[in-house]
C-alpha cells in the first residue's frame, strides 16, 4: 500500500487542467449553441420554436451519461474514428447549448415587451432589437442562472471518467487504485471540486442580489 504523495497530487492537479478546459469548451461552444436556440425558441415561426422546443426536451428529458453514451459510441458506429476528448467535448457542448438556450429563451421573454415595441418604432430590425436593445437586457436577467449552470456543467465532467476521458475524477480512480487509499484520495478530490465551484457559486448569489435590487452592471 503506497502513500499520497506529491506525484499523487500532482497527477490529480493535471486532471483538474482536463477538467477545467471540458469545461471552458463545453460553457463556450454551449453559449454559441444556445444562443441560436434561445433565437430559435423565440422565433416568429411556430415550426421553427418546435423544433428547438424539441430539441431542449430532447437533452434536458434524458441522462447526461446516456448522452455521453450515445454520442461516444454512435460517433464510432458512423465510421468515424475519434478519440474520448472530442466525443466528450461534443456531448458537453450539446449538453450545455440546450441548458443554456433555455435559460436565455427565458431571459428574453422576461424583457418587457414595451422595449421591443418601442425598437420597432425606431424602425430597427430584427438584428438591430435583438443586438441593441433585447439581448443586453436579457443577459443581465440570465446572469445568476447561467452561472449556477456553469457550476453544475463542471461537476457534471466527472461523468466524462465513464468512457474514459481522464479528468479530475477519473485521476483520482487511477491514483486510488494505485495507492489503495480511496478515503483520502477522493477526500482531496472532493475539496478541489469545493475550491473550483465555491467562488462560483458565491459570485452568481451576488449577482443574484445584485438583480433584485436592480443595480445589476
Amino acid at each position: 500500500m503506497g502513500k499520497f504523495g506529491g506525484p499523487e497530487f500532482w497527477f490529480l492537479m493535471q486532471g483538474v487542467k482536463w477538467t477545467v478546459l471540458l469545461t471552458a469548451i463545453a460553457f463556450v461552444g454551449g453559449g454559441i449553441a444556445g444562443l441560436a436556440v434561445a433565437l430559435g425558441r423565440t422565433s416568429a415561426w411556430l415550426g421553427v420554436r418546435r423544433a428547438f422546443a424539441g430539441y431542449i426536451a430532447l437533452f434536458q428529458g434524458t441522462p447526461l451519461l446516456m448522452q455521453l453514451f450515445v454520442i461516444y459510441y454512435g460517433v464510432a458506429l458512423l465510421a468515424i474514428n475519434t478519440d474520448a476528448w472530442t466525443a466528450v467535448a461534443l456531448a458537453y457542448t450539446a449538453h450545455a447549448s440546450a441548458y443554456l438556450g433555455d435559460i436565455w429563451r427565458g431571459s428574453i421573454e422576461a424583457v418587457p415587451k414595451g422595449q421591443s415595441e418601442a425598437a420597432k418604432a425606431l424602425g430597427l430590425r430584427y438584428r438591430a432589437r435583438m443586438r441593441y436593445v433585447i439581448l443586453p437586457q436579457a443577459l443581465k436577467i440570465s446572469m445568476p442562472a447561467t452561472v449556477g449552470f456553469l457550476v453544475q456543467l463542471l461537476k457534471g465532467t466527472s461523468l466524462a471518467a465513464i468512457v474514459g476521458f481522464v479528468e479530475l475524477t477519473r485521476a483520482g480512480q487511477i491514483v486510488s487504485n494505485q495507492i489503495f487509499q480511496p478515503l483520502t484520495v477522493f477526500g482531496v478530490v472532493g475539496v478541489v471540486y469545493f475550491v473550483l465551484c465555491w467562488p462560483l457559486s458565491i459570485y452568481g448569489g451576488r449577482l443574484e442580489q445584485r438583480l433584485s435590487r436592480g443595480t445589476l452592471a
